[in-house]
């Protein structure tokens, strides 16, 4: 019995010795350079041909050929050209934010135009519903009706009332520009205070924040203007702006400087597109620095001999000329030497596209607007309780434009 005892433990042991190297090669997948490894012994050498691999020849038999074509293979890396379709992928992906360019710049001009146009109108009837009321003679009835509606409401609501009327009052003090970069701000501070919240976090990196590399990178060219991150970031944008918005607005007017803004947000973002593609830094990017930088040099153009200063430096002052020739110089050299701290080329297709339309893209957009004009006139026109034109539908609406 005890032969018997160890002749069964003996076999027990060969057939795990016999069966652990199948068990691990089934439960552990080896590398390419693993496997080449553990080669089989070596055969008698022998002759063989390289053509056909028969004897005669000096080549190596074919299974050890075969386990070198392995091994190389193995271990050389691919060190060819890129394949062919590679270059036009990465470039065909700018297709699509160029035809939103394109598009949403076009339709910005076309709403702002048609914005004017209806501001305008309104206006006009405003004054002539005012002039009624005094040609009647029933503006002493209608005091005598709001004095009568004062006295009826309780205290709460006469506070509310005039606090409603302190915020009307300050609001008319602003003047247009300032009432225009006040609701720029607004936007900007909701969207930085969705960057706060936690559960918003992948919506913002999706929607609010540009990359060429990404699969959604049309919507965010505009989004992204709007959008900061860093409050020291916004506060900077947005003081520039409220510094040049009553002049850009006396320039351009209301409408005509809404189209300027938003495109020039999204043709910024567009040149930073190009610049990423093809320097290959794919990295994501937000802010309005684009959009305030066309303002800037848009203003700057108009009137370069303006003075200039630095809010901590009040004792330093210079021509607007000059900051924009200094700006641009500084944001071309970040653009070359490859800075990254800020988005250098967004700042320098910002510049330019303010230069050009002030020197240009007014006369070629803007004054060309009458067309348009006229078909929405024809279209108000023929709808019901639809009147005549309101002082002319290829006038430029009491407000002359950069000449």
């Amino acid at each position: 019995m005890a032969w018997r005892g160890c002749f069964v433990k003996w076999t027990k042991t060969e057939c795990i010795n016999s069966v652990s190297p199948v068990s691990r090669g089934s439960r552990f997948t080896l590398h390419p350079q693993q496997r080449c490894g553990f080669r089989k012994e070596a055969r008698k050498p022998e002759t063989w041909r390289r053509d056909r691999g028969s004897p005669g020849g000096t080549g190596p038999p074919p299974s050890e050929a075969g386990d070198a074509v392995v091994a190389r293979k193995a271990v050389t890396p691919k060190t060819g050209p890129p394949p062919p379709g590679a270059a036009p992928r990465r470039t065909g992906k700018l297709f699509k934010p160029l035809m939103f360019t394109i598009g949403f710049t076009g339709c910005s001009f076309g709403a702002a135009a048609i914005l004017q146009y209806e501001s305008l109108k309104s206006r006009v009837q405003t004054a002539r519903v005012e002039a009624e009321v005094e040609k009647n003679g029933k503006a002493s009835q209608d005091m005598t009706h709001w004095h009568n509606w004062w006295n009826q409401l309780t205290d709460f609501q006469k506070q509310v009332i005039l606090l409603m009327s302190f915020v009307d009052d300050f609001w008319n003090s602003l003047t247009e520009g300032q009432q225009m970069a006040t609701g720029i701000i607004a936007v900007n501070a909701v969207v930085l205070c969705c960057w706060r919240i936690p559960s918003m976090q992948r919506s913002m990196l999706k929607y609010f924040t540009a990359n060429p590399a990404s699969s959604n990178a049309v919507l965010p060219m505009l989004l992204s203007t709007f959008s900061h991150y860093s409050i020291i970031h916004m506060a900077a944008n947005m003081y520039v702006l409220w510094t040049f918005s009553s002049s850009i607005v006396s320039l351009l007017g209301k409408e005509q400087f809404l189209a300027v803004y938003l495109s020039a947000g999204v043709i910024s973002t567009m040149v930073s597109y190009v610049c990423k593609t093809a320097t290959g830094r794919l990295h994501p990017s937000l802010g309005a620095s684009g959009a305030i930088m066309t303002v800037l040099a848009a203003v700057c153009t108009k009137m370069p001999e303006a003075k200039l200063g630095i809010i901590l430096l009040p004792m330093v002052s210079f021509t607007a000329g000059n900051a924009l020739k200094a700006i641009v110089a500084m944001d071309a050299a970040g653009l070359i030497m490859g800075w990254r701290l800020f988005d250098h080329a967004a700042h320098l297709g910002g510049a330019l596209f303010g230069v050009w339309y002030v020197a240009y893209g007014h006369k070629l957009m803007w004054r060309k607007r009458e067309p348009l004009v006229k078909a929405w006139h024809s279209i108000r026109s023929q709808a019901p309780g639809g009147r005549g034109r309101p002082g002319g539908s290829g006038s430029d609406g009491g407000r002359p434009g950069p000449v």
